[in-house]
Protein backbone atom coordinates (compact mmCIF):
# COMPACT_ATOMS: atom_id res chain seq x y z
CA UNK A 1 0.00 0.00 0.00
CA UNK A 2 0.89 3.31 -0.15
CA UNK A 3 3.13 4.82 1.90
CA UNK A 4 3.79 8.89 0.51
CA UNK A 5 1.71 10.65 3.59
CA UNK A 6 4.19 11.73 6.33
CA UNK A 7 2.62 10.79 9.78
CA UNK A 8 2.14 7.86 12.30
CA UNK A 9 -0.05 4.67 10.54
CA UNK A 10 -1.00 1.53 11.73
CA UNK A 11 -1.53 -1.00 8.55
CA UNK A 12 -3.36 -3.85 8.66
CA UNK A 13 -3.19 -5.96 5.66
CA UNK A 14 -4.48 -9.25 4.23
CA UNK A 15 -7.92 -9.26 5.90
CA UNK A 16 -9.92 -11.77 4.10
CA UNK A 17 -13.94 -13.36 4.58
CA UNK A 18 -16.07 -14.85 2.09
CA UNK A 19 -18.65 -12.26 0.39
CA UNK A 20 -21.46 -12.29 -1.92
CA UNK A 21 -20.31 -8.49 -3.70
CA UNK A 22 -20.53 -8.40 -7.78
CA UNK A 23 -22.65 -7.77 -10.88
CA UNK A 24 -23.21 -11.39 -11.92
CA UNK A 25 -25.82 -13.31 -10.66
CA UNK A 26 -23.21 -16.42 -9.72
CA UNK A 27 -21.60 -13.99 -7.60
CA UNK A 28 -24.11 -13.08 -5.43
CA UNK A 29 -25.45 -16.55 -5.57
CA UNK A 30 -22.31 -18.85 -5.19
CA UNK A 31 -19.99 -15.91 -3.69
CA UNK A 32 -16.05 -16.10 -3.27
CA UNK A 33 -12.83 -14.76 -1.51
CA UNK A 34 -12.48 -10.74 -0.52
CA UNK A 35 -9.39 -9.77 0.71
CA UNK A 36 -9.30 -5.74 2.39
CA UNK A 37 -5.75 -4.22 3.34
CA UNK A 38 -6.41 -0.43 5.43
CA UNK A 39 -4.06 1.81 5.97
CA UNK A 40 -5.16 4.09 8.87
CA UNK A 41 -3.22 7.77 9.77
CA UNK A 42 -3.36 8.83 12.83
CA UNK A 43 -0.75 10.80 15.61
CA UNK A 44 0.48 7.41 17.50
CA UNK A 45 1.96 9.96 19.95
CA UNK A 46 -0.05 9.98 22.66
CA UNK A 47 -0.61 5.63 22.60
CA UNK A 48 3.32 5.65 22.18
CA UNK A 49 3.82 7.46 25.85
CA UNK A 50 0.71 6.18 27.78
CA UNK A 51 0.68 2.35 26.61
CA UNK A 52 -2.73 2.97 26.83
CA UNK A 53 -4.82 0.93 23.85
CA UNK A 54 -7.68 3.78 24.67
CA UNK A 55 -5.13 6.49 23.25
CA UNK A 56 -5.28 4.40 19.66
CA UNK A 57 -7.07 2.84 17.19
CA UNK A 58 -7.87 -1.22 17.69
CA UNK A 59 -6.30 -2.94 14.43
CA UNK A 60 -8.71 -6.04 16.05
CA UNK A 61 -12.06 -4.02 16.00
CA UNK A 62 -10.94 -2.56 12.61
CA UNK A 63 -10.79 -6.21 11.27
CA UNK A 64 -14.17 -7.00 12.80
CA UNK A 65 -15.36 -3.65 11.04
CA UNK A 66 -14.37 -4.97 7.77
CA UNK A 67 -15.10 -8.83 7.96
CA UNK A 68 -18.43 -7.35 8.87
CA UNK A 69 -18.61 -5.03 5.89
CA UNK A 70 -17.20 -8.08 3.34
CA UNK A 71 -19.93 -10.91 4.80
CA UNK A 72 -22.39 -8.42 5.41
CA UNK A 73 -25.53 -7.17 2.41
CA UNK A 74 -24.07 -7.55 -0.78
CA UNK A 75 -23.19 -4.76 -3.37
CA UNK A 76 -22.81 -4.26 -6.98
CA UNK A 77 -18.99 -2.75 -6.81
CA UNK A 78 -15.84 -3.51 -4.66
CA UNK A 79 -15.83 0.20 -5.22
CA UNK A 80 -18.87 0.33 -2.83
CA UNK A 81 -17.69 -1.82 -0.64
CA UNK A 82 -14.02 -0.27 -0.39
CA UNK A 83 -16.11 3.21 0.62
CA UNK A 84 -18.33 1.35 3.51
CA UNK A 85 -15.15 0.04 4.92
CA UNK A 86 -13.56 3.82 4.77
CA UNK A 87 -16.47 5.31 6.28
CA UNK A 88 -16.19 2.47 9.04
CA UNK A 89 -12.70 2.86 9.96
CA UNK A 90 -13.09 7.15 9.79
CA UNK A 91 -15.79 6.72 12.66
CA UNK A 92 -12.90 6.60 15.21
CA UNK A 93 -12.38 9.83 16.40
CA UNK A 94 -8.62 9.48 16.19
CA UNK A 95 -8.54 8.51 12.58
CA UNK A 96 -6.78 11.44 10.05
CA UNK A 97 -7.31 9.55 6.74
CA UNK A 98 -7.89 6.28 5.35
CA UNK A 99 -6.05 4.27 2.74
CA UNK A 100 -8.54 1.19 1.95
CA UNK A 101 -7.87 -1.67 -0.90
CA UNK A 102 -10.18 -4.06 -1.60
CA UNK A 103 -8.64 -7.26 -3.71
CA UNK A 104 -11.14 -9.74 -5.53
CA UNK A 105 -8.93 -12.41 -6.62
CA UNK A 106 -11.29 -14.65 -7.99
CA UNK A 107 -13.02 -12.08 -9.84
CA UNK A 108 -14.89 -12.89 -13.40
CA UNK A 109 -12.26 -11.18 -15.58
CA UNK A 110 -12.46 -13.84 -18.70
CA UNK A 111 -8.47 -13.25 -19.06
CA UNK A 112 -5.35 -14.73 -17.22
CA UNK A 113 -4.82 -12.49 -14.55
CA UNK A 114 -3.40 -12.31 -10.52
CA UNK A 115 -5.65 -9.81 -8.59
CA UNK A 116 -8.11 -6.86 -9.01
CA UNK A 117 -8.33 -4.58 -6.38
CA UNK A 118 -9.95 -1.50 -5.95
CA UNK A 119 -8.15 1.75 -4.04
CA UNK A 120 -9.91 4.52 -1.80
CA UNK A 121 -7.76 6.71 0.13
CA UNK A 122 -10.37 9.20 2.59
CA UNK A 123 -9.68 12.32 4.51
CA UNK A 124 -11.45 12.41 7.79
CA UNK A 125 -13.97 15.30 8.53
CA UNK A 126 -16.51 16.19 10.91
CA UNK A 127 -19.75 13.88 10.64
CA UNK A 128 -22.92 15.57 10.02
CA UNK A 129 -26.43 14.58 10.23
CA UNK A 130 -28.92 15.95 8.52
CA UNK A 131 -32.90 16.32 8.57
CA UNK A 132 -35.15 15.93 5.67
CA UNK A 133 -38.72 16.56 5.75
CA UNK A 134 -41.50 17.58 3.54
CA UNK A 135 -45.10 17.17 3.03
CA UNK A 136 -46.19 19.43 0.43
CA UNK A 137 -46.08 18.77 -3.60
CA UNK A 138 -44.33 15.64 -4.88
CA UNK A 139 -42.94 14.62 -1.46
CA UNK A 140 -41.07 11.57 -2.77
CA UNK A 141 -39.66 13.50 -5.87
CA UNK A 142 -38.50 16.85 -3.51
CA UNK A 143 -36.32 14.44 -1.09
CA UNK A 144 -34.81 12.26 -3.68
CA UNK A 145 -34.07 15.67 -5.38
CA UNK A 146 -32.78 17.52 -1.95
CA UNK A 147 -30.35 14.61 -1.70
CA UNK A 148 -28.95 15.09 -5.12
CA UNK A 149 -28.68 18.95 -3.94
CA UNK A 150 -26.58 17.80 -1.22
CA UNK A 151 -24.51 15.46 -2.90
CA UNK A 152 -23.64 17.39 -5.64
CA UNK A 153 -22.40 20.21 -2.56
CA UNK A 154 -18.75 21.33 -2.47
CA UNK A 155 -17.34 20.48 0.78
CA UNK A 156 -19.82 17.68 2.15
CA UNK A 157 -19.58 14.46 1.36
CA UNK A 158 -22.74 12.09 1.48
CA UNK A 159 -22.03 8.44 2.95
CA UNK A 160 -25.40 7.02 4.38
CA UNK A 161 -29.39 7.87 3.72
CA UNK A 162 -32.14 6.67 5.37
CA UNK A 163 -34.72 4.80 4.11
CA UNK A 164 -38.17 7.11 3.54
CA UNK A 165 -40.80 7.12 6.58
CA UNK A 166 -43.90 8.70 6.90
CA UNK A 167 -45.01 10.58 9.71
CA UNK A 168 -47.52 12.54 11.16
CA UNK A 169 -47.44 16.11 11.54
CA UNK A 170 -46.12 17.24 15.27
CA UNK A 171 -47.04 20.56 16.41
CA UNK A 172 -48.50 23.78 14.35
CA UNK A 173 -51.64 23.88 12.47
CA UNK A 174 -53.52 20.71 10.92
CA UNK A 175 -51.95 19.45 7.69
CA UNK A 176 -51.14 16.66 5.84
CA UNK A 177 -48.45 14.06 6.94
CA UNK A 178 -44.81 13.94 6.52
CA UNK A 179 -41.89 11.59 4.32
CA UNK A 180 -38.89 11.99 6.32
CA UNK A 181 -35.16 10.39 6.04
CA UNK A 182 -32.38 11.41 7.60
CA UNK A 183 -28.87 12.12 5.54
CA UNK A 184 -25.26 11.09 7.26
CA UNK A 185 -21.93 13.04 5.89
CA UNK A 186 -19.00 14.79 6.43
CA UNK A 187 -18.16 18.09 6.22
CA UNK A 188 -15.46 20.27 5.54
CA UNK A 189 -17.35 23.21 5.83
CA UNK A 190 -18.16 25.13 8.61
CA UNK A 191 -21.46 25.02 10.34
CA UNK A 192 -22.61 28.05 9.75
CA UNK A 193 -21.57 27.70 5.77
CA UNK A 194 -23.41 23.81 5.61
CA UNK A 195 -26.44 25.64 7.35
CA UNK A 196 -26.87 28.42 4.39
CA UNK A 197 -26.32 25.69 2.09
CA UNK A 198 -28.96 23.84 3.22
CA UNK A 199 -30.99 26.95 3.26
CA UNK A 200 -30.34 27.46 -0.09
CA UNK A 201 -31.34 24.47 -0.92
CA UNK A 202 -35.13 24.16 1.05
CA UNK A 203 -35.34 27.66 -0.66
CA UNK A 204 -34.84 26.02 -4.57
CA UNK A 205 -38.10 24.06 -3.67
CA UNK A 206 -40.22 26.89 -2.66
CA UNK A 207 -39.91 26.78 1.27
CA UNK A 208 -41.05 29.70 2.62
CA UNK A 209 -41.37 29.99 7.02
CA UNK A 210 -44.51 32.31 7.57
CA UNK A 211 -46.21 29.88 9.69
CA UNK A 212 -43.89 28.26 12.63
CA UNK A 213 -43.76 24.46 12.28
CA UNK A 214 -45.93 24.81 9.10
CA UNK A 215 -46.62 22.73 5.95
CA UNK A 216 -43.49 23.36 3.91
CA UNK A 217 -42.79 21.95 0.35
CA UNK A 218 -38.95 20.99 1.82
CA UNK A 219 -37.19 21.27 5.28
CA UNK A 220 -33.31 21.12 5.96
CA UNK A 221 -32.45 20.54 9.61
CA UNK A 222 -28.53 20.20 10.92
CA UNK A 223 -29.30 17.93 13.54
CA UNK A 224 -25.42 17.46 14.57
CA UNK A 225 -22.15 18.91 13.94
CA UNK A 226 -19.17 16.20 14.55
CA UNK A 227 -19.32 12.62 16.61
CA UNK A 228 -20.07 13.95 20.50
CA UNK A 229 -17.48 13.65 22.51
CA UNK A 230 -14.53 13.75 19.52
CA UNK A 231 -12.04 16.84 19.04
CA UNK A 232 -14.47 17.61 15.29
CA UNK A 233 -17.95 17.83 18.25
CA UNK A 234 -19.30 21.85 17.46
CA UNK A 235 -22.15 22.78 20.33
CA UNK A 236 -23.63 26.05 20.20
CA UNK A 237 -26.46 28.01 22.11
CA UNK A 238 -26.85 30.75 19.19
CA UNK A 239 -30.29 30.77 18.25
CA UNK A 240 -29.30 31.47 14.64
CA UNK A 241 -27.45 27.68 14.81
CA UNK A 242 -28.16 25.86 17.53
CA UNK A 243 -25.95 22.35 17.97
CA UNK A 244 -26.94 19.66 18.76
CA UNK A 245 -30.45 20.83 16.95
CA UNK A 246 -32.25 21.25 20.71
CA UNK A 247 -36.04 18.94 19.62
CA UNK A 248 -33.92 15.76 17.69
CA UNK A 249 -33.76 13.77 20.91
CA UNK A 250 -37.46 14.11 21.33
CA UNK A 251 -38.40 13.80 17.78
CA UNK A 252 -39.34 10.33 16.56
CA UNK A 253 -39.74 11.02 13.03
CA UNK A 254 -35.78 11.98 13.12
CA UNK A 255 -34.53 9.28 15.25
CA UNK A 256 -36.72 6.73 13.34
CA UNK A 257 -34.77 6.95 10.07
CA UNK A 258 -31.81 8.12 11.69
CA UNK A 259 -31.51 4.62 13.42
CA UNK A 260 -31.79 2.90 10.50
CA UNK A 261 -29.18 5.04 8.52
CA UNK A 262 -26.49 4.38 11.22
CA UNK A 263 -27.55 1.87 14.06
CA UNK A 264 -24.73 2.81 16.43
CA UNK A 265 -25.63 6.61 16.04
CA UNK A 266 -25.13 8.62 19.03
CA UNK A 267 -26.64 12.45 19.65
CA UNK A 268 -25.35 14.76 22.91
CA UNK A 269 -28.38 15.49 24.88
CA UNK A 270 -26.53 17.18 27.77
CA UNK A 271 -23.36 18.36 29.10
CA UNK A 272 -20.11 15.95 29.49
CA UNK A 273 -19.49 12.32 29.14
CA UNK A 274 -22.91 11.63 30.47
CA UNK A 275 -24.86 14.11 28.20
CA UNK A 276 -23.96 11.33 25.33
CA UNK A 277 -26.88 9.13 24.33
CA UNK A 278 -27.12 6.30 21.85
CA UNK A 279 -30.46 6.99 19.22
CA UNK A 280 -31.17 3.69 19.85
CA UNK A 281 -31.74 4.20 23.63
CA UNK A 282 -33.25 7.37 23.18
CA UNK A 283 -35.82 6.00 20.84
CA UNK A 284 -36.20 3.50 23.57
CA UNK A 285 -38.28 6.73 25.70
CA UNK A 286 -40.26 7.75 22.85
CA UNK A 287 -43.83 7.19 21.12
CA UNK A 288 -43.20 6.40 17.64
CA UNK A 289 -46.73 5.26 16.63
CA UNK A 290 -46.60 8.38 14.49
CA UNK A 291 -43.48 6.90 12.20
CA UNK A 292 -44.43 4.73 9.58
CA UNK A 293 -42.23 2.82 7.17
CA UNK A 294 -42.70 2.67 3.87
CA UNK A 295 -41.58 -0.34 2.30
CA UNK A 296 -42.79 0.08 -1.50
CA UNK A 297 -40.59 3.25 -1.86
CA UNK A 298 -37.64 3.90 -3.78
CA UNK A 299 -34.17 4.70 -1.96
CA UNK A 300 -33.28 7.86 -2.35
CA UNK A 301 -29.56 7.39 -2.88
CA UNK A 302 -29.26 3.60 -3.84
CA UNK A 303 -27.60 1.25 -0.90
CA UNK A 304 -27.51 2.75 2.36
CA UNK A 305 -24.73 1.75 3.88
CA UNK A 306 -25.64 -0.14 7.83
CA UNK A 307 -23.23 1.72 9.87
CA UNK A 308 -21.36 -0.10 13.07
CA UNK A 309 -19.34 2.95 14.46
CA UNK A 310 -20.76 6.02 16.23
CA UNK A 311 -22.04 8.91 14.52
Amino acid sequence: MSTDRAGDRILLEGVSAYGYHGVLADEKRDGQTFVVDVLIHLDAATAGRSDDLHDTVSYAEVAGQVVARITGPSFDLIERLAEVVADDVLDHALVDAVEVVVHKPQAPVGHPFTDVQVRVVRENAPRVVVALGANLGDRGETLAAAVDALRDTDGLTVTRVSPVVETDPVGGPEQPPYLNAVVVGRSTMAPDTLLARLHEIEAEHGRTREIRWGARTLDLDLIAFGAPGSRHEVTSDDPTLTLPHPRAHERAFVLVPWHDADPGARLRVGPGPDGIRSVADLLDGLDATGVRALPGAAPLDGPVAVGEGAS
